[in-house]
């Protein structure tokens, strides 16, 4: 290894992490004590520096070329898997706080640096086993790491996708600015990384990512695409789900064994049905519809929403166009980021491809510091009068931090402050991410109203006082039916329809994934599996497959026909779900977020830690399940 050019990456290396590498290379416990203990991270800044002093760094630096240089030569590993108590320290020294055991343990097996690590058992040909087939609704993230984890086991599976690649949202999404709000690092599978070109990364190339994906795991070959799912229809006399679908203009129906809807929460979008749209001009489209002809240069264009998505595109396209009418249908808490467009530098690529641990343990502080290090904070405190505008003594403190952001941003405009400013606790919404938006409201050519859509006219927008704006184009950044699940799909189980089950937006499942009378149906990104408090759907994602993979295989392995949740494992599940929320963010009254029904229940998000749901997924109890033998030899 040229000890120069390490010398010369560690500049820019993130010192906590290489804190653990030296850690793990000498096994000498004084990289986990002061003064090598590195200061807490303030919100969402990774603190490259540690927060140590000049002459600490230097130390750090100095003895990592010696060390990592030693290893490259020849010396052994002193600790290449430590136990969980060691692991459990390592972590509470490389993020500088008090951390939960659970959080070691799961960064452990994702990262293969303790624990059992991620072991997909195949289906023995011998002994009281099936065969069995699988169908997957959907080619993106839930998709293709069911179909891995399927293949993997030695089981059969046929993955439908609708459009021509895979993908999923990222295929779906592509108006300008489209990226993550999670670091590329963090948002992406746990056991294949790519080298990203941003600290977060836009969508062209987190869709690369997911084609890599799919070629790496050889999965292409499970996939149909152009295959649009229209209905699941179950047949009680043979056990099985017949998959009703669409291609070429053709109908065609097969036949499988289990099947497993990976479409997602944010695949169908909500587009407002305004009056006098039909006899507007211009052009109108979603966001998630965005036409590949439509040129922006020189038009008055239109935002109708405030929320994620118009919060990209608006900055990306301001340049472009002649003027900018936003439509703010809600207030947004914004937070600073300094990463955000911030490229990874060549030599942290190159850390992470020679020297040993640093990628895992810089994968492991973003886990921290963007998931469920914040999950505390969103605890209603009943003894705290907030006043509606914060629930506890930690989110004032985070009010205060983001409206003084939002007042620096916006310094001498008052007249912006009073409309961008909420009067709701911080997280009460979905947490977005600056990427120039306040310096876009600033501007000349830049309009902001609050007072939302009445109706179109011919030549442009009335909003709700009467005033006309006249545009060429209108974009609807106005999210998804998140709420509605499966919405697009007719589900036709062994006593009714999925739909009237889950009926007034009150979708309801065993840990977001099964359906009591609803046999060998599973659901991934389902009720309540959504993250609200930050960090990496993936990490979900991952979960839910390796236990729906356990799950698969107990019905190949054990000969079943049928698995079906009880209904009162649901029940006392959705009840635990729904008494977690009465104590969190999302339930105060007055915040209105697509995260609740009109009746005001919380149906998307999961109220759990990353670490406990990943905890709550690692192995299947088949006594909350009724078991049915093939050929109808008993039932459990």
């Amino acid at each position: 290894m040229d000890r120069e050019r390490l010398a010369d990456a560690l500049v820019v290396a993130n010192l906590p992490t290489v804190l653990m590498v030296l850690h793990h290379l000498t096994g000498d416990e004084k990289w986990l004590r002061e003064p090598y203990r590195p200061r807490r991270s303030p919100g969402m800044d990774d603190l490259d520096s540690g927060g140590f002093s000049e002459q600490v760094q230097r130390e750090i630096r100095s003895a990592a070329v010696d060390v990592i240089g030693a290893w490259a030569d020849g010396a052994a590993v002193a600790i290449a898997r430590p136990d969980l108590e060691r692991l459990h320290a390592m972590t509470e020294a490389c993020m500088g706080e008090p951390v939960p055991v659970e959080f070691a343990e799961m960064i452990g097996e994702q990262a293969g640096l303790g624990g059992a690590g991620q072991v997909h058992t195949r289906i023995d040909a011998q002994g009281p086993s099936r065969e069995v087939r699988v169908g997957i609704v959907g080619a993106g993230v839930s998709g293709m790491l069911m179909a891995r984890q399927l293949r993997d086991r030695g089981i059969e599976c046929v993955v439908f996708e609708r459009n021509p690649e895979v993908g999923g949202s990222w295929f779906d999404n592509r108006y300008p600015g489209c990226g993550v709000d999670t670091p590329s690092y963090l948002y992406s599978f746990s056991f294949f990384q790519r080298e990203w070109s941003t600290y977060f990364g836009k969508r062209d190339e987190v869709l690369t990512y997911m084609k890599d994906f799919a070629t790496a795991f050889d999965l292409r070959h499970l996939i149909r695409f152009g295959h649009e799912v229209q209905r699941l229809k179950w047949s009680q006399e043979r056990g099985t789900w017949t998959v009703g679908f669409r291609t070429g203009g053709v109908e065609g129906e097969e036949e499988f064994d289990l099947v497993v809807s990976a479409v997602g929460q944010l695949n169908v979008p909500s587009v407002p049905d305004f009056p006098g749209v039909e006899e507007f001009c211009g052009e109108v489209f979603h966001s998630a519809r965005w036409p590949d002809s439509v040129d922006l240069a020189g038009k008055r264009v239109a935002v109708v929403g405030s929320g994620a998505s118009a919060m990209q595109i608006v900055p990306a396209i301001v340049e472009d166009v002649h003027s900018l009418t936003i439509f703010q249908r809600s207030k947004q808490w914004v937070a600073p980021n300094a990463d955000y467009f911030r490229a990874m530098d060549h030599r942290i690529h190159w850390l992470m491809r020679e020297v040993p641990f640093y990628q895992p343990w810089f994968r492991a502080r973003l886990a921290w510091i963007h998931n469920d290090r914040v999950h505390e904070s969103l605890q209603v405190d009943p003894e705290w009068d907030g006043q509606g505008r914060s629930i506890n003594a930690i989110n004032d403190g985070h009010r205060r931090y983001f409206t003084d952001y939002l007042q620096r941003e916006l310094e001498g405009r008052p007249d912006l402050i009073e409309k961008a400013l909420p009067d709701y606790p911080p997280f009460g919404k979905r947490m977005l991410l600056d990427n120039g938006w306040f310096r876009t409201l600033r501007r000349a050519d830049v309009e902001l109203v609050t007072s939302g859509v009445e109706r179109f006219t011919r030549c442009g927008v009335v909003d709700q006082n009467g005033d006309e704006h006249t545009v060429d184009v209108v974009i609807l950044a106005t999210g998804f039916k998140a709420r509605d699940f499966l919405v697009e799909i007719d589900v036709e189980g062994p006593v009714g329809s999925l739909r009237d089950a889950w009926a007034h937006e009150d979708a309801r499942a065993y840990l977001g994934m099964t359906v009591p009378n609803f046999p060998n149906l599973l659901v991934m990104y389902g009720p309540n599996a959504n993250l609200g408090h930050g960090g990496s759907y993936i990490t979900i994602a991952e979960c839910q497959a390796h236990y729906l993979g356990q799950l698969i295989g107990h019905v190949a392995q054990l000969g079943l026909e049928r698995i079906e949740v009880k209904q009162e494992v649901c029940d006392a599940y959705n009840a635990q779900v729904d008494a977690a929320h009465a104590k969190m963010i999302w339930n105060v009254d007055g915040l209105n977020t697509w995260y609740r029904n009109s009746r005001g229940r919380v149906v998307t998000n999961s109220p759990w830690r990353v670490m406990d749901y990943w905890k709550m997924t690692r192995s299947v109890n088949l006594d909350y399940y009724r078991l049915t033998q093939t050929a109808s030899v008993g039932t459990a």
